[in-house]
């Protein structure tokens, strides 16, 4: 190397010139032919001669003198030479030459060829073997080269461009080691650096670089790529990670470095070379003003598009773009542009590629692809916590860190600003690209540079309205792309403006695909938030707010998917209740002390820990779960839960009936044994999503007949196994399975396991929840007890090991005088007294245990607590039980008066005896019942106010108002308690006059003071209740009147809205556990005013999903219900034969039509309601003509529902009954005719229904904006909805009615567009589009007091505070995953499923009631003929009674259309009010199109009626009025 010597000063220049330094070596290099140099000697001259030549210095040597040997030193002789050492040395000569003589080279220019030749080809790549004997040599030329830069004379070269892509190409590739030693020593760093900064030189120096050279450096970018080429992004999923290098590559390194020195010049050169490969491809496809035309479908198959090859090339062009990103951003200010103008491109493959690449740059992501997606285990312990730093994936590389040098957003604004733009492609393929891009990008922040506030909350409201897009490509990715989120950025970003429980988050919208009508999209939402929680569940039992607003509410979204009925859904459900939220191996067994916990955080755990309970802390993670339920999912999950036992039988006669089948060959009777076989086979099939595919593989699983398969499942399904062994059980199972001959059994095998076994409710898990049911450690008390309960009712035999434990405590527990019991031992008492029901006898029977149960029953808080000591004391039914009772009543009726001590407890007590034991309280009847009538419900104590509540929960209820509910329940057990019926039938006469006049004055007893609001709400509620459980009985249910019935149907229009919900949801209890007669379904069909718009949604769906299963049991139930609610609504209070009156009637038929009707049903559904007007009505004969106005409507009604459904009408040809007692027959032939031939309905009537039925219409073709969608996605919605207008006046007089107008002049009426303004009431008409484009707000209006039948009616449309209209379309259809649905238990609290679609374990087959007695005329016996009406008896066509014809099903098709067809002309689009008030003779003598075109006057506020406020008329316009505006 050149020695380092002192500057010279200027004025010894002169003197410098005079000292010139010449070469002394004078020994020849050289030879003539045939004459060489010993190889040894010319290694000695030359080693000579290169350490002469090292110690001088430029500006000493004589430059002249080495003339000579810079000639012998470019001889082809040495040059040339075979020895490796010769050409060593001769090269660094050589750069020592060049180094003394520059700027000038002392060769010719071939001689500089051959000798560039050389450093290039043979000893610069020599250095890749540092174990080389000249590697000194080596390293000395490659420096030399590098400090003097004399390799700049390669540039001086004859066709250079060999060289230089020689040089480039072997750099690369000799430090990227496919050149490297055999040793494998690595080559040192210094060599590294020298050979960058030679690349650097020669691109920063050199006047141009080849192509080819350029080629080369963009190249060593794609060693990025993972090995094997070029993967899809799809592909991306991180495992590719694990063949990629920690660190990145060195040729990658030195191309970064290249790139990064000579930003401006290397800028020229890529934006050439991206020039050459983009504008080739894309410019062929042209990009003109980026969009297509709409009538355009065929975005790239117009045969414009590049070829296959070229797009390939475009495809490694925009990945190398990716990488110079995370490199090199200086030298890509040329290229953003272009792929900037791919995103206007015509073509869709562009498009695509170019937003790909941009949300790529965007993020740091390179050419190796995203990071691996975050892990998260909810099966970790401990869980995982949001301060704990997130653990490195063991396949991490620095190339698939994302990693932004520079903000894109800053740096190529526009460019940006058009990626943003893509959300909104027409494309779904664009949009789903942008939406995963924008998962990384959010999820990266951008690459680790940041993305500004906006910025983020732009991509962040994108992601959530693409979790909403119209196509399910783009649903999908929006779920993918939260998947790449770690826990803690889903809870900081993405739940940082709401959490699952706040409309329009992210997480909220996510929830809402948990029922999305795609598969794919609803496994992988579900499985994600299941994922969330288990994560997270952690920090949600500690408190932490940010966690617990984010994803409290995740449990509740994900069990409320059960109300789909889909069994599709529901086995998804269980998959993710098992696997995700409490997982069956959550928590992992104890590890030895100093490992990491699977969560990745180095905690220990014990295995000589004490503490560390798996049983404990599992069932304390299904605590939590059961605790962030609201009641719906709380319903949903303890139905799932109920129907194990029922399935855990199934599966154990599955596997008995495989056994029997002995793989085949089965021993005995071999049809019987295969048909039981296919009979349980096909019974199980009813519950999962694919029968088809159930029936194969559960067949295909008798044929394998693994015996030790059969006893896994039976120790899973054993409540007597803890959940260790059925854990075991379950996973021996599962790889069992899975090593079969046919392991795709495992999808059929697995549900039935997830259903059949002890999971949520296992023996193990019993002891906890009994602790905390007593200590309410975390808050987690209510749960515990809750659970406690249902598994004492659902699955008692797993309280066999506990229960003498339960009855310690509750001994222990019992109150006295002086002291009270703890509240939690209510919840013990109830549990134990429903073990008692099924196992009387393991109870103790000890005097202590009594005692205490006695102690309850006199002293017990809250008073309830009295009524479950009873029934635990009276379980047993023998004479000692008998003597408690008789004991504890002498007791209880001491000092029997309301003010005496513990008077609520004692009355619960005594109701409860009376219920029980009946005889024992026979003698002191009178004056049990004096006191309960006289002191209890008849006396009114507490002041009534003004200001008093409504409705008041059950826990601020006061004592007054308790006694009186005890009292009435009392009375009433008295009732039911009495064996003797013909006793029973003379007190129920007094019993029902009681319950009808608490029905009838609204919970009115007293006639001297009024009774507080609240008081009577409950009252009349419990009179309701009451009624429908005397009913169950039929010896009281053929007492109950049809007057009776009808008084009691209004309950479901009460003013409150819990009575009415609660009312509903007991006669829906009773009608699916079929304790009630079929007639009680009549009552429900009241509900259509119902303006509690969510709680109609149930109603309606439940109404459905009956109608399905009587369809499938091959009743006519609902069909014949027809009959009865014609009769219903004829005797209604609010019956009237006004036009109005007339439409609000319609709506209950409407609303009946609209959720029974089907086109197979629909023949038989007119001929009852044509059947009505062939009778007399029963009730009030002289008030017939009521009948046949509603016939006559139901019969209009049904036409026009047919012409809408476009169904093909099929005449009922059987015969249909009505029941015996509501109608008679008519008098004669003539009579019958006469009444056939006349017309009851007014006219105007037929528009008015046309509008309606529009009404319904309208709801799907409004327009699909987010705002829309959002609220779709919550609650599907079918049918009409009501709700209270918000102009109301408080007077309680009916709101004036609203005009759409659609032309100018608001007198003219014409065919209305699709989209209708409207204008509100009290606006000019010319002011309707201004109007219908706010948002209006449905305010709940407070009215004055009203007297009872006001009352009545006016319930049906208060305390409606927010009616938001759920709204579908047909574009919501393919988002929308199924409509809610009820659970009901039955006596025993079993869930009892009521569809086809669902599970009805609790009544596989439903009978009919009991046999009917042989009595002509009476309506028990016809009603309960299942074949024919269902619960009607007949009477014949024109007056003859008759009895009920079995109905064989409907026949085919006539060919004829509806009989509207014929009789008047399809109905057009109207622009009409939703209630106009139209004159009768608007349309006399006029075709109907010209009285439709016809201007109609504006509605007139109508005067006050003095009997009623006509309130549900006002709500029913205000709701269409409504809908009508959010429509637009």
């Amino acid at each position: 190397m050149a020695r380092r010597r002192d500057e010279v000063p200027e004025e010894e220049d002169q003197e410098m010139e005079e000292e010139l330094v010449s070469l002394q070596f004078d020994e020849p290099l050289s030879w003539r032919a045939g004459k060489p140099i010993a190889t040894g000697e010319l290694l000695r001259r030359l080693e000579k001669l290169s350490k002469e030549l090292v110690d001088m210095d430029q500006e000493t040597i004589d430059k002249e003198s080495l003339n000579h040997v810079a000639k012998e030193l470019a001889s082809p002789n040495l040059l040339s030479h075979r020895e490796a050492g010769v050409k060593a040395f001769v090269a660094a000569c050589v750069v020592d030459i060049l180094k003394l003589c520059a700027p000038e080279a002392p060769f010719t220019p071939k001689q500089l060829k051959e000798i560039f030749s050389l450093f290039v080809k043979t000893v610069l790549p020599a250095l890749w073997d540092p174990t080389n004997a000249y590697n000194a040599q080596h390293k000395y030329v490659l420096t030399s080269l590098a400090e003097v830069k004399s390799i700049l004379l390669i540039n001086d070269v004859t066709n250079s461009e060999e060289l230089l892509l020689y040089l480039f190409s072997s750099f690369f590739d000799g430090i990227s080691g496919s050149s490297k030693a055999a040793s494998g020593e690595q080559v040192a760093k210094d060599v590294e650096f020298h050979m960058t900064d030679i690349l650097v030189t020669l691109v920063e120096e050199s006047p141009s670089l080849p192509p080819a050279v350029l080629d080369v450096i963009m190249a060593q970018f794609l060693r990025a790529v993972p090995p094997g080429g070029h993967k899809e992004k799809a592909d991306a999923s991180g495992k590719q990670t694990t063949l990629l290098p920690k660190d990145e590559p060195e040729a990658y390194v030195m191309a970064k470095t290249v790139c990064n020195s000579c930003p401006e010049k290397m800028a020229r050169y890529v934006g050439q070379y991206f020039s050459e490969v983009i504008m080739d491809v894309s410019g062929n496809n042209g990009h003109a003003n980026g969009h297509k035309d709409d009538d355009d479908d065929s975005d790239d198959e117009d045969g414009s598009g590049p070829s296959d090859s070229d797009f390939k090339e475009l495809r490694k062009a925009h990945q190398l773009l990716r990488e110079l990103w995370r490199a090199a951003p200086a030298v890509l200010p040329n290229v953003v542009p272009q792929v900037d103008a791919e995103l206007s491109a015509d073509n869709i493959q562009l498009r695509l590629l170019a937003t790909e690449t941009l949300g790529d740059m965007i993020a740091g992501i390179g050419a190796a692809g995203p990071p691996p997606a975050p892990v998260l285990d909810p099966a970790a312990y401990p869980p995982l916590k949001l301060t704990d730093e997130v653990p490195e994936h063991s396949s991490t590389s620095i190339l698939t860190t994302p990693i932004s040098p520079l903000s894109f957003a800053q740096t190529h604004s526009q460019a940006f600003q058009n990626f943003v733009s893509r959300r909104l492609d027409k494309s779904p393929q664009i949009r789903a690209a942008w939406t995963t891009a924008v998962g990384y990008i959010v999820s990266t922040s951008a690459g680790g540079i940041g993305l500004s506030r906006e910025d983020e909350s732009t991509f962040i409201n994108g992601l959530r309205d693409k979790l909403n897009d119209s196509d399910e490509k783009v649903r999908l990715a929006a779920v993918k792309a939260i998947e790449t989120f770690s826990f803690r950025d889903i809870i900081t970003k993405l739940a940082a403006i709401g959490g699952v429980n706040k409309e329009g988050s992210v997480l909220f919208t996510l929830a809402d695909r948990c029922r999305d009508k795609r598969p794919s999209i609803r496994v992988e939402a579900m499985a994600l938030l299941g994922k969330l929680w288990g994560v997270g569940s952690g920090e949600l039992a500690a408190g932490q707010e940010s966690v617990t607003s984010a994803l409290s509410g995740i449990p509740s979204r994900i069990f409320n998917a059960f109300y789909a009925n889909d069994e599709e859904l529901n086995a998804l459900l269980e998959r993710v209740e098992f696997e995700c939220l409490v997982p069956l191996s959550f928590p992992p067994p104890p590890k030895a002390k100093g490992s990491k916990s699977s969560n990745g955080n180095s905690q220990s755990q014990p295995a000589t820990d004490s503490a560390y309970d798996q049983d404990r802390i599992r069932a304390e993670r299904i605590l939590l779960l059961v605790k962030g339920l609201d009641d719906n999912a709380k319903r949903a999950f303890y139905a799932l839960q109920a129907r194990q036992l029922q399935f855990s039988l199934m599966l154990e006669n599955l596997v008995r009936q495989c056994d029997l089948l002995n793989g085949g060959n089965p021993e005995g009777n071999a049809d019987a044994i295969k048909a039981n076989l296919n009979k349980t086979i096909a019974y199980l099939a009813r519950y999962l999503p694919d029968p088809v595919k159930v029936d194969a593989d559960l067949h295909n699983f008798a044929n394998w007949h693994d015996r030790r398969c059969y006893q896994l499942i039976k120790f899973a399904i054993s409540a007597e196994n803890d959940f260790k062994t059925m854990h075991r059980a379950v996973k021996e199972f599962v790889k069992r399975v899975q090593g079969s001959p046919k392991p795709h059994m495992l999808d059929t095998l697995l549900p039935l396991l997830y259903r059949s076994a002890y999971i949520m409710f296992n023996k193990s898990h019993l002891s906890t929840y009994m602790d905390y049911s007593k200590s309410d450690k975390d808050g987690l008390g209510a749960a515990a007890q809750e659970i406690t309960t249902k598994i004492s009712q659902s699955n008692p035999d797993l309280f066999k090991t506990h229960v003498r434990q339960l009855c310690k405590d509750i001994a222990e527990g019992a109150p006295t005088p002086d002291k009270t019991n703890e509240a939690s031992m209510v919840e013990t008492l109830k549990a134990c007294s429903s073990y008692s029901k099924k196992y009387p006898n393991e109870l103790p029977d000890d005097r202590k245990f009594i005692q205490a149960l006695m102690s309850y029953a006199l002293y017990g808080q809250p008073a309830k607590a009295a009524k479950y000591a009873v029934n635990i004391m009276m379980a047993r039914k023998d004479n000692k039980s008998m003597v408690s009772a008789t004991d504890l009543l002498q007791r209880l009726l001491k000092d029997w008066r309301y003010d005496s001590p513990h008077f609520l407890t004692r009355l619960a007590a005594v109701s409860q005896l009376e219920l029980l034991a009946s005889k024992v309280a026979a003698d002191a009847n009178e004056q049990i019942i004096e006191t309960a009538l006289e002191d209890v419900l008849l006396k009114v104590r507490a002041d009534a106010k003004d200001s008093d509540p409504e409705w008041v929960a059950d826990s601020e209820i006061d004592e007054e108002c308790q006694a009186k509910i005890w009292a009435l329940k009392l009375v009433v057990n008295r009732l039911r308690g009495t064996r003797d019926i013909e006793d029973a039938k003379e007190q129920a006469k007094s019993v029902f006059k009681l319950l009808r006049s608490l029905l009838r004055q609204s919970g009115e007893l007293c006639k001297t003071k009024d009774t507080p609001k609240h008081h009577k709400a409950r009252l009349r509620l419990l009179a309701g209740q009451l009624f429908l459980k005397l009913c169950t009985s039929k010896h009281f249910e053929e007492m109950f009147s049809h007057a009776d019935f009808n008084q009691l149907a209004i309950l479901t229009q009460d003013a409150s809205a819990m009575v009415r919900r609660l009312f509903v949801e007991k006669l829906q209890k009773y009608l699916v556990q079929n304790k009630l007669r079929p007639r009680f379904y009549t009552i429900i069909f009241l509900t259509a005013f119902e303006p509690d718009t969510h709680f109609k949604n149930q109603i309606e769906t439940w109404i459905r999903s009956r109608a399905r299963f009587f369809r499938d049991a091959k009743q006519n139930v609902m069909e014949s219900t027809m009959g009865r609610l014609i009769s219903l609504l004829a005797h209604h209070p609010d019956f009237g034969t006004e036009i109005d009156d007339l439409v609000d009637h319609a709506r209950y038929i409407l609303y009946y039509v609209a959720n029974v009707a089907t086109e197979a049903n629909f023949g038989m559904i007119f001929k009852y309601a044509e059947r009505v007007k062939q009778t007399r009505d029963g009730l009030n004969p002289s008030e017939s003509e009521r009948l046949y106005v509603v016939s006559d409507l139901a019969q209009t009604v049904l036409k026009k529902w047919q012409d809408k459904k476009n169904w093909v009408f099929q005449a009922y040809s059987g015969k249909v009954g009505l029941p015996i007692g509501l109608y008679t027959a008519l008098p004669s032939h003539d009579v019958a005719q006469e009444i056939a031939e006349k017309q009851f309905l007014p006219e105007g009537l037929d528009e008015q229904l046309d509008d309606l039925l529009k009404s319904i219409d309208k709801k799907k073709v409004r327009s699909h904006n987010v705002k829309t969608l959002l609220l779709v996605l919550r609650v599907d919605i079918i049918g009409t909805q009501k709700r209270k207008g918000a102009e109301e006046r408080a007077d309680g007089q009916p709101a004036q009615k609203k005009v759409r107008t659609t032309a100018s002049k608001p007198t003219a009426r014409v065919k209305s567009a699709p989209k209708v303004a409207k204008t509100p009431s009290k606006r000019p008409a010319t002011k309707s589009t201004k109007a219908s484009s706010r948002s209006k707000k449905v305010t709940a209006s407070s009215s004055p007091p009203l007297d009872s039948a006001d009352r009545r009616r006016s319930g049906r449309s208060k305390k409606n505070s927010s009616y938001i209209e759920r709204d579908s379309s047909e574009d919501d259809e393919d988002m929308l995953a199924g409509v809610a649905e009820w659970d009901y238990y039955d006596a025993k609290g079993n869930r009892v499923r009521d569809d086809d679609d669902s599970s009805d374990l609790s009544e596989p087959d439903e009978e009919p009631d009991e046999e009917p007695e042989p009595e002509p005329m009476n309506e028990d016996k016809v009603e309960e003929e299942v074949p024919s009406g269902g619960d009607e008896s007949e009477l014949s066509d024109i007056g003859e009674i008759e009895e009920e014809a079995p109905a064989s099903s409907p026949p085919k098709a006539n060919g004829r259309r509806g009989r509207s067809a014929a009789s008047s002309p399809p109905s057009k689009t109207k622009t009409l009010a939703s209630r106009p008030a139209v004159k009768p003779s608007a349309s006399k003598g006029k075709s109907p199109a010209a009285s439709k075109t016809k201007a109609k006057p504006a509605p007139k506020p109508r005067a006050a009626p003095t009997r009623s406020t006509r309130s549900r008329r006002a709500a029913a316009a205000a709701q269409d009025e409504n809908e009508d505006t959010d429509s637009e």
